[in-house]
C-alpha cells in the first residue's frame, strides 16, 4: 500500500506544488507596554483547490497572519519569516511590487463588508474597478461583468442592484459583493476572514453556499478563518488551530473533529452545543482567558488553563510534532498528545451552574403566555432592584413599573415619570 508524504505543516504533498507557502512567521508590534508577539512561527501549506480552516480564540493571530500574507499590516509591525506565492517572495515586497498579486493572484475576504466597501460608490463600481485594475476592459464591459458577479453570489435583479450603495444592502448581501469582488479576477487563492460574523444563522448559510459556488467558479484555494467549528466543519479540508499566536495542533477535519491530540482542541470543541444529543449533555467551557503577548512566553501558553498541566510544561513550550502514524498528516504541540488523543474523553468540568441544578423543571405559564407569580426567581442575596423596576426572570426585561395606571381610553401621563428619570 502506497503512503502519502506529508511536509511540516501537515498539508499532504503534491506533485505541482503548494501555491502557498508560509514557514516561521512572526509578527511583533511595539507598543507603550512591550512588544506584542502577536503571531509566533506559524507555517503553513495550500494546495490547489484545497479549503485550510484557521480557528482559535480572538487574540490568538490568525487574521494577523492573514493581513502579513497579503501585505497588508501597518507600518509599525516587524515580520520575519517567509510567505511564498509559486516560490516567489511577498514578505518585504513593497506597495507598487504587490498590486499585481492583490486582487488577481491572492483576494481577500475582509471581516466587516460595511467598513471594506467605499460607502460613496455604487458596489457595481467598485467591483468593475477591482476589474479594470487587473484587466484591460472598457468601462461598459467591466460594468457588464459586475452585473454577471452579483447574479453568481445570488443578488436578486443584478441589473437594478448594481446601482445601489453599500448601505442599501443587508449585511448578508453586502458580504455577497465583498465576495464577488474577491472572485472578480479569478484568483487561484482566497483569503477569507471570518466571512461570517455577525450574521445569523440563515444568511450565515446562504454566505458559506456563496463561498461554495465561488470556490467552484474559480477553482481557488481557500484560507478560511472563523471561529465557528460548524463552518470548518462543513467546507474544510484541514484545520490549524492557533492558540497564543501560534499554531497548536494541524490535521484533517476527521483528526480535529475525532482525534483531537491537544487540550485547546478538546476546550474548543467541548464548549460547543451538539444537535446530536437529547439535550442532556453539558457544555464544558475553558476556563481563564488566553495569555498576554507582551513579552516573552516560559512553557506551554495553555498551561494556565489545562487540566493536564505538570511540571514540564510551565518549564518548557512544546513543539509541533506529529502524533499517531508515522505518515500521518496530523499534528500537535502538547507534551503528551499521545495520551490526549487515546483518552478521547473531556478533559474539562462542566459548568457549576449545570452540575448543581441541572436544567430544571417546566414551568407553568398562565392562559396570557406570562408565568405565574410563584415561579418567578427571587433576588440573589446581595442583589437590590432598582427603584420603579420588578423582577425578571433569565433572559426578561426588568419593566418600568408606572406608579399611576393610565384609565381606559386615556394616554398614560409620563411626564411626572420622565422627571424622575
Amino acid at each position: 500500500m502506497a503512503t502519502t508524504a506529508f511536509d511540516q505543516a501537515g498539508a499532504p504533498a503534491r506533485a505541482g506544488g503548494p501555491l502557498l507557502v508560509v514557514e516561521d512567521l512572526e509578527v511583533d508590534f511595539k507598543t507603550a507596554e512591550g512588544t506584542v508577539h502577536a503571531v509566533r512561527g506559524v507555517s503553513l501549506r495550500l494546495n490547489p483547490g484545497e479549503v485550510l480552516g484557521i480557528v482559535g480564540e480572538s487574540g490568538s493571530g490568525k487574521s494577523v497572519t492573514a493581513m502579513a500574507t497579503m501585505g497588508l499590516l501597518a507600518r509599525s509591525a516587524v515580520t520575519r519569516g517567509s510567505v511564498r506565492y509559486r516560490n516567489e517572495e511577498l514578505l518585504h515586497r513593497r506597495e507598487k511590487q504587490l498590486m499585481p498579486v492583490r486582487g488577481k493572484a491572492i483576494s481577500m475576504i475582509f471581516q466587516d463588508p460595511m467598513t471594506s466597501l467605499n460607502p460613496v460608490y455604487s458596489v457595481g463600481w467598485q467591483i468593475a474597478e477591482a476589474i479594470r485594475a487587473h484587466q484591460d476592459v472598457s468601462k461598459e464591459e467591466a460594468m457588464r461583468l459586475a452585473i454577471e458577479l452579483l447574479r453568481k453570489v445570488g443578488i436578486p435583479n443584478p441589473e437594478e442592484r448594481v446601482t445601489s450603495y453599500p448601505h442599501e444592502f443587508s449585511g448578508g448581501m453586502r458580504q455577497r459583493v465583498v465576495i464577488a469582488i474577491a472572485i472578480a479576477n479569478n484568483p487561484e487563492v482566497i483569503l477569507a476572514d471570518e466571512p461570517t460574523t455577525a450574521l445569523d444563522v440563515t444568511v450565515q448559510a446562504q454566505v458559506l453556499e456563496t463561498l461554495r459556488t465561488a470556490l467552484q467558479v474559480t477553482h481557488a484555494a481557500l484560507l478560511l478563518i472563523t471561529h465557528d467549528l460548524g463552518v470548518i466543519a462543513g467546507l474544510a479540508d484541514r484545520v490549524l488551530v492557533m492558540y497564543a499566536g501560534r499554531a497548536v495542533e494541524v490535521g484533517t477535519v476527521d483528526d480535529i473533529f475525532y482525534r483531537p491530540a491537544m487540550p485547546y482542541t478538546i476546550g474548543l470543541l467541548g464548549s460547543l452545543p451538539r444537535v446530536d444529543t437529547d439535550g442532556s449533555e453539558l457544555l464544558r467551557p475553558i476556563p481563564g482567558s488566553p495569555p498576554s503577548m507582551v513579552g516573552e512566553i516560559a512553557g506551554c501558553p495553555f498551561a494556565p488553563r489545562c487540566p493536564r498541566a505538570v511540571d514540564i510544561c510551565w518549564e518548557s513550550e512544546p513543539a509541533l510534532v506529529p502524533v499517531g502514524a508515522a505518515a500521518s498528516p496530523h499534528l500537535s504541540a502538547c507534551h503528551f498528545a499521545e495520551e490526549v488523543m487515546r483518552a478521547g474523553e473531556p478533559l474539562f468540568a462542566a459548568t457549576s451552574a449545570d452540575t448543581e441544578t441541572g436544567p430544571g423543571p417546566e414551568l407553568d405559564v398562565d392562559t396570557d403566555g406570562h408565568r405565574p407569580e410563584h415561579d418567578m426567581p427571587s433576588p440573589e442575596p446581595g442583589y437590590v432592584l432598582a427603584e420603579g423596576f420588578g423582577r425578571a426572570g433569565p433572559g426578561e426585561y426588568e419593566i418600568p413599573l408606572m406608579e399611576e395606571e393610565a384609565r381606559p381610553g386615556e394616554e398614560p401621563d409620563a411626564s411626572r415619570h420622565r422627571e424622575e428619570t
